[in-house]
């Protein structure tokens, strides 16, 4: 069995997706997880939170799990390996009230990650802004936009959709400024 002592977060990552992905089961990795992978670990996040695109059941996951060496506790599967430890929250896959636009993915030695693009991690990240007003979620939006190309105009359009258009125009400068670095 493969030793998952010293993977990055994006490593096992792939790790666990390239797994699930060989029985059948496709999932795209959300959340905390993508902010760390797109901020070069400006951004420290310990959970791995894998929305199943699929039929899979969680019998299904939780065997394919077992087979690397994770175990179930609680809603978590944890490895003593390491201390990243791997969700899954409930789908669909979403942010807001619609789809993402684009799955990107990443390759690494490990296998192949997909997960949410640079600008849908925006997207997901100012949700939780704006419904909870959690500022560390807009900063982590602000770290993803610094690193890489957002579309900008997508976020506004997906930020007026949401009922958000005050508060996207408040601090649409700051994620502008911050993309074209």
């Amino acid at each position: 069995m493969t030793s998952l002592a010293g993977f990055s977060i994006g490593e096992l990552a792939a790790y666990v997706a390239d797994h699930l992905h060989q029985k059948g089961i496709e999932v795209v990795l959300v959340g905390g997880a993508c902010i760390c992978i797109y901020s070069e670990n400006a951004y420290s996040s310990f959970d791995l939170d894998f929305i199943a695109t699929g039929m899979a059941g969680r019998q299904s996951i939780r065997q394919a799990l077992a087979e690397i060496g994770f175990t179930e506790e609680q809603r978590y599967f944890k490895h003593p390996e390491t201390e990243y430890f791997v969700e899954f929250p409930s789908g669909p896959l979403a942010i807001g009230d619609e789809p993402p636009g684009e799955i990107a993915s990443r390759t690494y030695p490990t296998g192949v990650l997909r997960l949410l693009s640079p600008t849908d991690s925006v997207k997901d990240r100012l949700a939780a802004y704006f419904h909870w007003k959690d500022r560390q979620s807009l900063e982590q939006a602000v770290l993803v936009a610094e690193g890489h190309p957002v579309d900008i105009a997508e976020v506004r359009r997906w930020s007026v959709k949401e009922g958000f258009a005050a508060e996207f125009e408040a601090i649409r400068e700051r994620l502008a400024q911050s993309s074209r670095s």
